[in-house]
């Protein structure tokens, strides 16, 4: 039980011993004690004052004192007009430090074999171009909601879905055939997605001049969309493709399978991983079928065209198109297909979809047609929406070739961090590899720290310049700080001062080692909180404030020129807690921690 799970129960029963009542439900409002005022905790009891029937300085005094009286851990209280600010006993920090040394995995419930099954979805990636800034942001949304709610104890299932089939991989397929002259990934010496993305673009550069020139002719722009024999072209590919045309469906595993291999080496450097991969390919069939049952049932109509709708107009909603008059599906046939294969595949019990806000609608209707389908995983999905990612120049469009492209971002990254360590002389000593190994760490922890601080559901501007800094807030200062502490205990045992794992009883704390325990004391609630909000930012926000404190205790205070052996011991082991909870915390992140910097 938490220290505040304590103080409710004690001032439930205060309320019922001084006014033989029960506390409103829901209306014990404690909260941690501003700043400017003595104390740890707060309780607001204006909400008591019907039931105590008396002024709130005689009310919080009164429950102040029962508090004292009662309960060991709190050692003092003070009341300011209507709150009553209670002070937590350092013999109560001291056990504190004492349970969390003991843990090593504190924070972390580990899970039982039974535990609710979560299969989180993320990266998404169509076969068309190789993954950019935005995907970015996802993948690093995804690992780190994965790792977070394993640390809350569930089961997880990470999983993708690549988009591997549609007029957009036609695209470059038929570029690719038209003007690639039989260029690969080897004899271009580029990667298969990096490849492949370039005849996407190409395409509509020759796409746009064939507009162009439709237009100078008297057409509209949408005349000329219409009249577009090289859009044509591109939606043959794709009836053939879903035909099983041989020659068509060669030359999409062929461009596909260079894709894959410029995916995997990206993910590999991002640090992210899958447990198991789905694609429309395979899945798009599932969903047609289904989209035809809910036609024979009824649930859907066709129009005279022959294309199937599903009418959510009772919904609050429009009319959604499901299969087209050709017969080929949309994105959200492919999506019911996926959602059924899936909960065939496990038996899940929460499905959470990692993707952008510009998704809200798609996700809502999602769950709507599930749900009319029959399918009782329907209302139960959950959209994790986040904000778009963009640069100070703007926004990124992919078939204009402006997107900023994942590999060389992480590249720019990882020579940035090389270039602020080399000027800082901060790894001189260290063998090529090492250093190598530090830079790579610095520069990747750096990008996944300064997207993961913001709360996800906010847009947010990349700068890479400001991302790497080894002062503010910022991954390579949490990086240092976590380095420095490794450095001072690595110096403690070449001094033969081992690390205690006991407590003297007695020992005294300075506010500094107070707050440091405290902020200990508070990763566990971080930790249910990031997975309840799906929020890493409460993770990254939270290690950012534990380093910073630390760092000022570490200005303020001697640890291994410390005199007094008992306060020696208890910093050393404060330290060694916080450079653990740092540590931990990082993971969540998908963050590695280097020991030396």
């Amino acid at each position: 039980m938490t220290i505040e799970q304590q103080i409710i129960r004690a001032i439930e029963a205060a309320i019922r011993h001084l006014y033989g009542a029960e506390a409103p439900e829901g209306q014990l409002q404690l909260q941690k004690t501003k700043k400017e005022f003595e104390g740890h905790w707060t309780l607001v009891v204006f909400p008591l004052l019907r039931i105590s029937g008396k002024s709130p300085e005689e009310t919080a005094r009164e429950i102040g004192e029962y508090l004292q009286e009662e309960v060991p851990a709190v050692a003092d209280f003070n009341v300011v007009k209507g709150f009553l600010n209670l002070t937590i006993a350092v013999s109560f920090w001291l056990k504190a430090l004492q349970e969390i040394n003991a843990q090593p995995k504190y924070g972390f419930r580990e899970a039982a074999d039974d535990a609710p099954l979560v299969m989180i979805e993320y990266s998404s990636p169509n076969t068309n171009k190789p993954l950019h800034l935005g995907h970015v942001r996802n993948n690093l949304l995804g690992f780190s909601l994965s790792e977070i709610m394993k640390a809350n104890g569930y089961r997880v299932v990470r999983t993708n879905i690549v988009n591997d089939r549609g007029i957009h991989i036609c695209k470059s397929m038929l570029a690719w055939k038209k003007w690639g002259e039989g260029v690969t990934p080897a004899s271009s010496g580029k990667k298969g997605d990096h490849l492949v993305g370039d005849f996407y673009v190409l395409f509509d550069i020759h796409y746009k001049e064939e507009l162009r020139q439709l237009e100078a002719t008297g057409l509209s722009r949408e005349e000329a969309e219409a009249q577009s024999l090289l859009m044509a072209e591109a939606r043959e590919m794709l009836r053939l493709w879903e035909a099983g045309d041989a020659e068509v469906v060669a030359l999409w595993k062929k461009m596909n399978g260079w894709v894959y291999e410029g995916f995997d080496a990206t993910y590999r450097q991002l640090g992210v991983a899958f447990d198991r991969i789905y694609y429309e390919s395979e899945t798009y069939l599932e969903g047609k079928k289904t989209v035809l049952e809910g036609l024979r049932k009824g649930i859907f109509y066709r129009r005279d065209d022959g294309s199937v709708w599903a009418d959510l107009r009772p919904d609050g909603l429009d009319e959604k198109v499901l299969l087209r008059s050709d017969g080929t599906s949309v994105y959200m046939t492919q999506d019911i297909g996926t959602a059924k294969l899936r909960f065939d595949d496990y038996p899940i019990d929460r499905m959470i979809y990692v993707v952008g806000n510009e998704q809200n609608y798609h996700f809502q209707v999602l769950s709507i047609l599930l749900d009319k389908l029959g399918f009782a995983f329907g209302k139960g999905l959950v959209h994790f929406s986040y904000g778009m990612v963009e640069l100070p120049e703007g926004k990124m469009k992919s078939r204009e070739g402006t997107v900023v492209d994942a590999d060389e971002l992480m590249e720019e990254m990882i020579r940035t961090a090389r270039e602020i360590s080399d000027e800082l002389g901060k790894l001189d000593g260290l063998s090529e590899a090492a250093a190598n190994d530090i830079i790579r760490m610095i520069g990747l922890g750096s990008l996944k720290y300064f997207i993961l601080k913001v709360d996800p559901r906010k847009n947010m501007t990349f700068n890479p310049k400001e991302s790497i800094d080894f002062n503010g807030n910022t991954g390579s200062f949490i990086q240092y700080t976590y380095a420095r502490i490794c450095s001072v205990l690595r110096k403690a045992k070449e001094q033969g001062v081992c690390l205690s794992e006991q407590l003297p009883g007695a020992v005294p704390l300075n506010a500094k080692e107070e707050s440091l325990i405290r902020l200990l004391y508070d990763y566990e609630a971080i930790v249910r909180e990031a997975g309840e909000t799906f929020s890493p930012a409460c993770v990254a926000n939270y290690v950012y404030d534990l380093v910073k404190e630390f760092n000022q205790f570490y200005h303020d205070y001697s640890i291994l020129n410390e005199t007094d052996g008992e306060i020696k011991k208890l910093r050393l082991m404060l330290s060694a807690n916080v450079a653990k909870v740092v540590r931990s915390g990082l993971s969540l992140l998908g963050i590695e921690a280097p020991e030396r910097m």
